[in-house]
């Protein structure tokens, strides 16, 4: 199982000091962010996409090809890559980029967006979000897996003998997650072409994020990707940590209080016993994660949310420590056991281009 973090590059002011990061500072720390998420042994480091302030997560490419040349080990993803607004031939190339740039440690997660003035800016209207969402992921499916492609829809202009450059990295397209809040569509989507599908996980109440796992994984099965316990899942998180759950409650409070999304509406109490959001000690931490597969059964990636509401850089590097020291070594263990054989771990480039190469072998002997 892979466990990691996500950030969605909020520029918050620090509600117990009052202080406003410049777009400098954010971006500066989260790099020092994604390179303490490899330092502590973490799998994934995950940015959002936003093209508005108080966002500094525009240009993803960017920001992860500038980790990649830092780090060696750690998966570079999007949390969300918006689909509907990005042009997909661009899509295609940045991220095939991308992917020889840091040897194949590379993912994605395609994503609506959910900023309605964002769509406008680039030509869009947001009412044919699930319309773009469908049309543009299938041409930028073909436009990773052959390598010349004529093409028409209703969204772009049609394309005529195109290829896009550079292609994959050793002929396998970097994995891709679909990401949803709320919307059964895209889980249907993940299913369709048997990608994973992550669960945001981190407004809505458990109840909820049940019925869209179990919708993608039924319709996996029905795709015929597999069982429906093999279908690829992924799960968001939130957790704030201390020793001692009085402290990180205190210490966390003013943050939860004044968040730009959740701030000045439901209690922090309230909003932890209705959603997955989890303040205290690292071992409640652990069984509130070891919970989620009671609802949503194995799955194989779990990113946690940590550096968002104007929480300082010294404070989510604590955190992170926490999580790589004290959680995940423990969760890694605890799910691994669980885990039947059968279902599978999350992909990656290597683990893709062994499949590829397997299912060829097996078509020379059996032609």
């Amino acid at each position: 199982m892979q466990f990691g973090i996500f950030t969605v590059g909020d520029v918050t002011p620090d509600p117990t000091t009052g202080r406003t990061p410049s777009e400098y500072e954010r971006i500066k720390a989260t790099v020092e962010i994604a390179k303490k998420a490899e330092e502590v042994g973490l799998d994934v480091f995950a940015t959002g996409e936003h093209h508005n302030p108080p966002f500094i997560a525009s240009a993803p490419t960017t920001t992860l090809a500038y980790v990649g040349a830092q780090t060696e080990r750690i998966i570079l993803s999007t949390s969300t890559t918006l689909i509907t607004t990005t042009d997909p031939v661009l899509i295609a190339e940045d991220y095939a980029k991308l992917q020889h740039l840091v040897d194949g440690r590379v993912d994605l997660m395609m994503g609506r967006g959910n900023t309605g003035p964002v769509y406008p800016w680039f030509g869009k209207d947001i009412r044919d979000g699930i319309p773009l969402a469908i049309e543009n992921y299938a041409l930028l499916h073909r436009l990773w897996r052959e390598d010349v492609v004529s093409w028409e829809g209703k969204f772009r202009t049609p394309l005529q003998g195109y290829t896009s450059t550079p292609r994959p990295l050793d002929g396998v397209p970097p994995f891709v997650w679909h990401g949803s809040i709320r919307s059964p569509e895209i889980a249907e989507q993940a299913a369709y072409y048997g990608d994973g599908f992550f669960a945001n996980h981190i407004f809505w109440p458990a109840s909820h994020t049940e019925r869209m796992v179990d919708l993608y994984r039924r319709r996996f099965e029905h795709y015929g990707h597999g069982t429906a316990d093999q279908a690829i899942v992924g799960l968001g998180g939130q957790a704030f940590m201390r020793k001692n759950s009085q402290d990180a409650i205190s210490e966390f409070r003013p943050y939860f209080d004044n968040a730009p999304v959740y701030g000045h509406g439901p209690s922090l109490e309230d909003f932890m016993a209705q959603t997955p959001l989890t303040v205290g000690s690292p071992q409640q931490v652990i069984e509130r994660t070891l919970g989620f597969r009671d609802y949503v059964g194995d799955y194989q990636r779990q990113l946690f949310l940590m550096d968002h509401a104007g929480l300082p850089l010294k404070t989510v590097l604590e955190q992170l420590d926490l999580l790589g020291e004290e959680v995940v070594p423990v969760l890694r263990k605890e799910f691994a056991v669980l885990k039947p054989a059968h279902v599978p771990d999350a992909p990656t480039h290597a683990s893709l281009v062994a499949a590829r190469d397997a299912a060829a072998d097996l078509e020379e002997v059996t032609a």
